[in-house]
């Protein structure tokens, strides 16, 4: 069965200031990668915008209303010293998060085998209740609780091998016996939290630690040793992965030395997995990575992998 790519127009319309890592030129380089004929039999997908019952399932009330009415007119207004809004965000943010509802759609209903989601702005540091880390909507999450919401799953896995850990991500699993999180991050960097003795009320949070200057040896034995054993022993019914790629050795906001091959290498293994448990269901969707040269070959690597399991 074919690979879905799913994207929209919006999300690069998330403009966050010169200089800015997280801007719309990393969406654009992923796209023209995209772009190149070993893709051309891509499912190619516009996103929907996400609702607000499928939003309001992982963030607040108060976190929708508050980002909504913040949104300017013109310009850009910071959230924090690193997330901030233009007057495209929210809509972005909506077609982000709806791109991964609309991803968990297709798969479960054996339309494609796995999708990708090519979407800014990112979302595995948002917390139930703020926007953090350039990230206004945990996208990933909104897709786990969609897949047990709308298509009666239960158990539902997050793999996560940003550079940094997903803190929104793992406040989402810390007390659901039902949802795993495993995340591959340097430490210590941003944002201070995914300690390896974390495991979660239920032991559903893994954590792998990588020092500055790791190399793809050390991802893969973290990997193989710990993240990959836990996740096939939870046996999910679906899996999620956060996609980032700012581990990559040409990152400029870290400092890990990951290449193209150790990203592609942890898709064939995790999508192994979902072969496995899951009738090989997956869903990808863009976290980090800010070199854009760097980024659209991860990512090619990446969405080469899966349409290749």
């Amino acid at each position: 069965m074919a690979t879905a790519l799913f994207t929209h127009w919006s999300c690069l319309e998330h403009e966050t200031g010169p200089g800015h890592p997280e801007n719309p030129g990393r969406l654009s380089a992923v796209l023209r990668a995209l772009d190149a004929e070993r893709f051309q039999y891509l499912d190619r997908r516009q996103a929907p915008r996400a609702t607000l019952d499928q939003i309001e399932r992982v963030h607040t009330p108060d976190l929708v209303t508050r980002l909504q009415a913040s949104i300017p007119i013109t310009g850009i207004v910071s959230l924090d010293g690193d997330t901030v809004l233009s007057p495209g965000s929210f809509e972005a943010a909506l077609h982000a998060a709806g791109a991964v509802c609309a991803a968990v759609d297709a798969v479960m209903a054996g339309e494609v085998r796995n999708a990708f989601c090519a979407i800014r702005p990112p979302g595995h540091h948002a917390e139930p209740g703020q926007s953090m880390g350039f990230c206004l909507f945990n996208n990933v999450g909104i897709g786990a609780e969609h897949a047990r919401f709308a298509h009666g799953l239960r158990r539902v896995a997050i793999v996560d091998f940003d550079v940094h850990h997903g803190n929104g991500s793992q406040t989402l699993a810390e007390h659901d016996p039902d949802l795993f999180y495993g995340s591959t991050h340097e430490w210590p960097l941003y944002p201070g939290t995914g300690a390896l003795g974390d495991r979660g009320d239920y032991g559903t949070v893994v954590n792998v630690l990588l020092r500055a200057g790791s190399t793809g040896a050390e991802f893969r034995a973290g990997m193989t040793s710990r993240l990959l054993p836990a996740l096939d022993a939870f046996a999910p019914e679906l899996i999620f992965i956060s996609a980032g790629f700012d581990a990559h050795r040409a990152d400029p906001l870290a400092d890990l030395a990951l290449v193209e091959d150790d990203f592609a290498w942890a898709t064939a293994e995790i999508a192994a997995i979902a072969d496995r448990h899951c009738r090989g269901r997956l869903v990808s969707s863009l976290e980090g990575g800010y070199d854009p040269a760097a980024l659209a070959s991860c990512v090619a690597a990446h969405v080469g992998t899966l349409m290749e399991v």
